[in-house]
């Protein structure tokens, strides 16, 4: 972070006056190791570096990205973002007045117990090895794989009103998978954190189970060749929190973006059902459903201080006891709108301007325990880790597919189901919410690529889910 720091107050000294501006610069590296079927695969490192400069001036906005971090190459950043900030002073939608200020000083940094250098690459490469031949238990499983990556991301922002807010990221991912054949039937199993995200280091990798989960994950996958389809019609059907962390996001987290609801997203990532009258009066779900915005849980993927334009990140409920209350936008959004919002403006990479995006989406839990939402379902499914998904583009009717599913009959778990899907309109789907588990039972996980943007931005979202029943839900066979 020193290094930022230098440019950062070389560019105070020497930054042209102008009504506001501020300077995000970011440092970005990443390396990805995989084995698979026992070969060392290539590994991948990455490695940016940038700064993106916002400026707001004579009623204008503009930006001014560069990775010529030097006086000249900011120079040149600003007078292109003066450019821009001239038109849109000519041309633009909204006055730069609703431009967010900040003068916040604040640091954030990823809690980690064993940093990602502890191991050397040998004795990761050597893990991998391990944890890929434990995969290999029958002649049937016909691929395996085992990866491990580390993203570290140090970000500083300042701004003209004297704001300072540095944040330093360190996540380490790893994920395992199997994949069984027979015959003309084909069975994928994924697990050891492969939908786990979070912020951390090497210690993550007993979080999420990364060498114990193997034998599971192999032994699943050809358990899944000899399992019936999953039967169709209607029925209860219980998610878990490997499933419902993509279901949150769908349905709920983009559904909710302001940016969305605005019309700003309709021509590449669609509109929403939701509209701006909703709020505070729509019943997007049963009195279970409590859905909150939480920038603070320990080790949460987008666990933050703050947003990208610096306003301070806090805990807020979008919805309470079913009812709709924020969505999810960023101060420049809100002032659009005329509606309470989120610390949620953020951007993907030094070149990119923040726009509205989930952070760490959280379903709130209940008092259930696994057992207990079991006991209480007489013909229906649990389904486990997502497989597919498809959702319209107003984020209402959606079909996923997950890896895995088990009957349950008169309240107990029984057989394992291949191929299951479910299929719903969120406008109907979280009405039917019955059970909710308790906190023993949520995980906190998260989405490693939402995508979102012209151009197109690429973001990391947490997620944190307990178990969830619903009642009366369309479910189906790989035949349907």
């Amino acid at each position: 972070m020193e290094y930022l720091h230098a440019i950062a107050t070389r560019f105070r000294a020497t930054a042209p006056v102008a009504d506001y501006w501020s300077l995000r610069l970011v440092s970005e590296e990443t390396e990805h190791l995989a084995v698979r079927q026992g070969v060392t695969e290539p590994s991948a490192l990455g490695s940016s570096l940038g700064a993106m400069l916002t400026l707001v001036q004579g009623g204008g906005i503009g930006y001014g990205a560069t990775s010529d971090l030097s006086p000249a190459g900011l120079a040149a950043a600003w007078a292109r973002a003066a450019g821009w900030a001239e038109r849109h002073a000519r041309l633009g939608l909204f006055g730069a007045d609703r431009y967010p200020r900040s003068s916040l000083r604040a640091d954030y940094a990823s809690p980690v117990a064993e940093p990602w250098e502890t191991l050397s690459l040998v004795d990761k490469l050597d893990l991998l090895h391990e944890a890929c031949a434990a995969l290999e238990i029958d002649p049937r499983i016909v691929d395996s794989s085992a990866w491990l990556g580390r993203r570290l991301v140090r970000q500083l922002l300042v701004t003209s009103d004297g704001g300072e807010v540095s944040h330093l990221s360190d996540q380490v991912s790893s994920g395992l998978m199997a994949v069984a054949n027979a015959g003309s039937q084909t069975q994928t199993r994924t697990g050891g954190g492969a939908d786990w995200g979070g912020q951390g280091g090497l210690e993550r990798l007993a979080q999420v189970g990364f060498r114990a989960d193997a034998q599971r994950v192999a032994t699943e996958a050809l358990a899944l060749l000899d399992a019936p389809e999953c039967p169709a019609g209607t029925r209860d059907l219980l998610l878990m929190p490997s499933q419902m962390i993509l279901q949150i996001h769908e349905s709920i987290g983009h559904p909710l973006e302001l940016d969305r609801i605005l019309g700003d997203e309709r021509n590449y990532a669609g509109t929403s059902f939701v509209t701006p009258d909703m709020f505070g009066s729509y019943r997007y779900g049963s009195d279970l459903l409590n859905v909150t915005f939480d920038p603070r849980v320990p080790g949460e993927l987008a666990s933050a201080v703050a947003d990208d334009e610096g306003t301070p990140a806090e805990r807020q409920y979008l919805i309470r006891k079913g009812l709709l209350e924020r969505p999810q936008g960023g101060r420049l959004s809100q002032a659009r709108a005329g509606l309470p919002g989120v610390a949620s403006a953020r951007a993907s990479a030094w070149d990119r301007p923040p726009i509205d995006r989930m952070a760490n989406l959280n379903l709130e839990p209940g008092r259930d325990s696994l057992a207990d939402l079991i006991a209480r379902v007489e013909r229906g499914v649990l389904m486990d880790t997502n497989r597919s998904w498809s959702i319209d583009d107003s984020r209402n009717k959606f079909q996923f597919g997950c890896e895995l599913g088990r009957l349950i009959e008169d309240g107990e778990l029984k057989g394992l189901v291949r191929n299951p899907g479910y299929r719903g309109i969120s406008a109907n789907f979280w009405r039917s919410l019955a059970g909710v588990g308790d906190a023993s039972t949520r995980e906190v996980r998260g989405v490693y690529t939402c995508g979102k943007g012209e151009p197109n931005q690429s973001i990391q979202v947490g997620h944190a889910s307990p178990p969830a029943l619903f009642r009366a839900v369309e479910v189906f066979g790989g035949g349907e």
